[in-house]
Formats: structure tokens, C-alpha cells, sequence
């Protein structure tokens, strides 16, 4: 699989958030969060990327990823009763708009869920 191992550090670090923040907290928390603990295992993170959207050649607009691990791995975070399926196509969307290949879309919902999207 595609990045598996760093892929499984950052649910690791998903994980750990959760059982140590626990569930109702907003989004923004668990990123910032998120970020402490994956530069902690040694992995680099920008939160807030923008990432232009092109039709035609044109610059039609601009997304944020939530963060962006290694420069390989975009992190979407929710915080809602469950996954949406939404939520996957916003993820496979910031995919196809950039030049990274694998997305995790992390739940810090009741239930910690997560979905892992490979866009090639």
C-alpha cells in the first residue's frame, strides 16, 4: 500500500489524540493537537495549506487541507456523528487538485473513525 508505514504512524497519532482529548472538542483543537503529537514522532505538518483549483488552465478557486504530513499525505479532520460521504469526495477532490496521492480523512466524533482515499 501507498506510504502504509506512514500512514499507520499518523493513525497512531490520530488515536492518541482521541484517547487523550476524547470526543466534543472543535475541529481546530484536534488539528492543533495533531500536529503537536505527529512532530513529535518525527513527521513535519503545515496546517492550513491552500491548494489552487484549476479549470482549463484557469485558477477558479482555492481549497485549505487541514494538514499536510511529509509533503506525501493530506490530513482532512472532522468532528461530526460519522463520516458523510461528503466528507470523502471533499478529500479526493483536495487530491485531484494537487500533486499528492494519499489522503486520511480522520473522525474525532463520537466514534474516532478514519477513511484512507489513494487518488492517482
Amino acid at each position: 500500500m501507498l506510504h502504509e508505514a506512514t500512514t499507520g504512524k499518523i493513525l497512531g497519532c490520530f488515536y492518541k489524540v482521541y484517547n487523550t482529548l476524547g470526543f466534543g472538542f472543535l475541529e481546530n483543537v484536534y488539528e492543533k493537537s495533531l500536529c503537536i503529537e505527529l512532530q513529535n514522532r518525527g513527521m513535519t505538518c503545515k496546517r492550513q495549506c491552500p491548494i489552487d483549483v484549476y479549470y482549463d488552465s484557469t485558477k477558479v478557486g482555492n481549497y485549505y487541507a487541514d494538514i499536510i504530513v511529509d509533503d506525501t499525505i493530506i490530513l482532512e479532520l472532522k468532528a461530526s456523528k460519522k463520516l458523510l460521504q461528503a466528507h470523502e469526495y471533499q478529500l479526493i477532490n483536495y487530491l485531484k487538485a494537487i500533486d499528492i496521492n494519499v489522503g486520511l480523512l480522520l473522525n474525532f466524533g463520537k466514534e474516532p473513525t478514519f477513511k484512507r482515499k489513494i487518488y492517482t
